[in-house]
C-alpha cells in the first residue's frame, strides 16, 4: 500500500536556472552596497570560479550547496582584503540575501494543485532534495509533511542516505513510497537503488538515457495523481524485507 509521495525540489516543481540567476544578481547587488572591496576585485561570472575554488580547498563539502556558497563568499571576500573574522561574517549576511532570493520561485503549472490533490487523497508528503531551496519559504508549507536536504544528511542523492533517513524517520518500508523527480540518475536510478517506486518528471520530452525506466513517466505535472493511481493499485504485489 502506498502511503507516500515524496519529492524532488528543483526542476521537478519550478525550474531553477532562472532562480539561481536572480538570486545571484540579487547577491551581488547586496555586496556591491556592503562589501564594495569585493566587487572591485570580482565580476558576477566570478561566482562559478571562486566555487571551484571552495570544492577544491574543501572537498569534504560537496554535498552541501549551502557549504559552497558560503566558502565560496568567504574566499572571494578574505581575497578582496577583509580580514578572516570579517570575511566570515560578511559571508553569512550576503548567503541570508541570497537563500531569500533562492526561495522566490515560480511553481510550474499544475504543481500546487497536483500536490494539494495527493495530499487530499491522505497521502503523507515529503522533499527529498540536493538544493538549499526551503518548502516552508517556497509556499508549499501547508502541503509538505517533511523535509530532507542534501546538506542535512551529509549525502546527496542518489546515495541511499537520504532515502534511508526518509525510511526511518517516517516509520515505511521502500515499497510503501512513490519518489517524483526529474533527475534520471539522482531521482529515479537513486530511489529504485533503495526500493521506492519512481515517477520520471520529463517536462521537456527528453529520452530516457539507460538502465531501467522509472515505474512510470509524465510531460505534465497534472499526470502525476493518475500515475501514483496506477502505481497503488499494483503496490500491494511488491513486498521487501
Amino acid at each position: 500500500m502506498i502511503k507516500c509521495i515524496t519529492f524532488d525540489l528543483d526542476d521537478t516543481l519550478w525550474a531553477v536556472d532562472p532562480v539561481i540567476v536572480e538570486a545571484n544578481n540579487t547577491l551581488y547587488h547586496w555586496l556591491s552596497e556592503h562589501a564594495q572591496l569585493f566587487v572591485q576585485c570580482f565580476q558576477l561570472s566570478d561566482f562559478e570560479h571562486l566555487k571551484q575554488r571552495a570544492l577544491q580547498t574543501f572537498p569534504e563539502i560537496g554535498h552541501s550547496v549551502t557549504q559552497i556558497r558560503l566558502k565560496q563568499l568567504e574566499i572571494g571576500l578574505e581575497e578582496a582584503g577583509y580580514p578572516h573574522e570579517q570575511a566570515v561574517a560578511l559571508s553569512q549576511q550576503a548567503f541570508d540575501v541570497f537563500i531569500e532570493a533562492r526561495n522566490q520561485v515560480e511553481l510550474f503549472e499544475h504543481a500546487r494543485a497536483m500536490l494539494e490533490q495527493l495530499k487530499q487523497a491522505g497521502y503523507l508528503i515529503g522533499a527529498l532534495s540536493n538544493g538549499n531551496a526551503d518548502v516552508n519559504r517556497v509556499g508549499l508549507g501547508d502541503i509538505f509533511d517533511f523535509a530532507l536536504n542534501a546538506d542535512g544528511v551529509g549525502k546527496e542523492k542518489p546515495h541511499p542516505l537520504m532515502f534511508e533517513q526518509m525510511l526511518h524517520s517516517q516509520r515505511l518500508r521502500p515499497e510503501q513510497v512513490i519518489h517524483i523527480g526529474d533527475n534520471p540518475h539522482h531521482d529515479i536510478v537513486g530511489a529504485q537503488n533503495a526500493g521506492l517506486w519512481t515517477i520520471w518528471v520529463n517536462l521537456d520530452n527528453r529520452v530516457w538515457p539507460e538502465g531501467d525506466p522509472a515505474d512510470r513517466s509524465v510531460t505534465c505535472l497534472s499526470d502525476i495523481p493518475e500515475s501514483v493511481a496506477q502505481i497503488a493499485a499494483i503496490a500491494d504485489h511488491r513486498a521487501t524485507l
